[in-house]
């Protein structure tokens, strides 16, 4: 046992893709204790907030200030102040106007800056431009200007007594506040999902979620298939045909077609992580029954095993002593398969509306189907499907890469 696992860890691609899973695990254990809570917790009011650290603004009024005189505050100020369609508006006017703008890059605020506040007059009739245009340049200059000319903001509040607005305080362009100071910050490396609901916590919860449904469909699909095809395999005859003939009807049958009606007729109020699991399992197990099938011919009538006939040794315990330790390795390999299999399956079901209940945990699928129902995909809103598409890759890859490992180290034609 010991030199078999000790082959087994010196196969470098077992190596890497244990190590991958490891980490995997090790995140989805830890993570919790430093953002403790309940993942599917609504703590945003919009949806898809971008990734960052969110301070509360209330809070920051009231947080001691620093002066700081930064050389690039006004025109940083300036430029995040300009949209894109503001950009391309002034463009279209220096066209109307006939400014020559060749070399210019519209990204370039300076730039862009300089050539309009060396041509721009509202006064100008240009041809073919509309009141409703001219007024939209006029509070586009307006409001550049008073962002590079305002030093101050001045914060109002009502009077207690007389309802009317008094002035509080002024807020400086100089005056920043330390975040670590502020005493509610929130930080979210992944923002928020079409819920507000944390994707970091979210991902981390699903993670487990979908190796949990992935374990147990694959402990269900390992034992049937290996079951019935240790019983054909090595019992033979009118038994063989028989488990053959059902094996064959589930061959026959697209297994994820049988999924998606087996789940769809148990209803969304029954089919919960464990549920959908077991009917995952039970739908794919028929390759693995074939190759244990075959395995098992070829060493049923094995030396060993005749003695063991001979000796008058029951049924069973010739096949759990004298033929089962042969296949115990590609047994091993036939389940982490069905596990990395048992895993895309329950995102294919998900993303289909056919997954676990979505009030009760969250699963890989169920984040990409959340993804896709609220156009995540459309709107730019990366972070709510990417990281999850990149876990489930990491997952297969890493279980893949074990099994790959695997049979390298049981099977001699593959050996270097």
């Amino acid at each position: 046992m010991k030199n078999t696992l000790r082959q087994v860890f010196h196969s470098s691609k077992f190596l890497v893709g244990f190590i991958i899973f490891l980490l995997i695990l090790l995140t989805m254990w830890v993570y919790p204790f430093l953002n403790p809570g309940n993942p599917l917790e609504m703590i945003g009011v919009g949806t898809f907030a971008r990734p960052g650290t969110y301070f509360s603004l209330y809070d920051a009024v009231n947080t001691p200030a620093e002066t700081l005189r930064l050389s690039d505050a006004d025109d940083k100020r300036v430029a995040a102040s300009m949209s894109m369609e503001d950009r391309v508006a002034m463009v279209e006017w220096f066209t109307l106007a006939e400014v020559d703008i060749e070399g210019l890059d519209i990204n370039d605020t300076d730039a862009l800056l300089d050539l309009w506040f060396a041509n721009y007059d509202s006064s100008l009739k240009l041809k073919g431009m509309t009141n409703a245009k001219k007024n939209y340049y006029k509070r586009l200059d307006r409001s550049i200007r008073e962002i590079r000319a305002a030093d101050t903001f001045t914060l109002m509040h009502p009077d207690e007594d007389s309802g009317e607005l008094v002035k509080r305080s002024d807020i400086s362009k100089t005056d920043y506040i330390n975040v670590g100071q502020v005493t509610n910050v929130k930080r979210l490396p992944l923002g928020t999902d079409n819920f507000g609901r944390d994707v970091l916590k979210e991902l981390v919860s699903a993670t487990g979620t979908s190796i949990v449904i992935g374990l147990i469909a694959g402990i269900v699909a390992t034992f049937i298939g290996l079951s019935l095809g240790l019983l054909a395999g090595y019992v033979g005859g009118f038994l063989d045909d028989i488990i053959m003939f059902i094996t064959n009807i589930f061959t026959v049958i697209p297994s994820f077609v049988l999924l998606i009606l087996i789940s769809y007729s148990i209803g969304q109020d029954q089919r919960g992580a464990s549920v959908v699991a077991i009917v995952i399992g039970f739908t794919s197990w028929t390759w693995t029954a074939r190759s244990v099938r075959s395995q098992v011919i070829s060493l049923r009538n094995r030396d060993h095993v005749n003695l063991s006939k001979l000796s008058g040794h029951s049924l069973v315990r010739i096949i759990l002593t004298d033929i089962l330790p042969y296949i115990a390795s590609y047994v091993v390999m036939a389940f982490i398969l069905q596990v990395s299999s048992g895993i895309l399956s329950e995102a294919q079901l998900s993303l289909l509306g056919l997954g676990p209940k979505t009030t009760e945990v969250p699963t890989l699928g169920l984040m990409m189907n959340w993804a896709m129902l609220y156009s995540a995909h459309t709107n730019g809103s990366w972070w709510a499907y990417f990281p999850v598409i990149l876990t489930i890759t990491f997952i297969s890859f890493s279980l893949n890469l074990m099994n790959t490992g695997l049979d390298q180290v049981f099977n001699p034609t593959l050996r270097d």
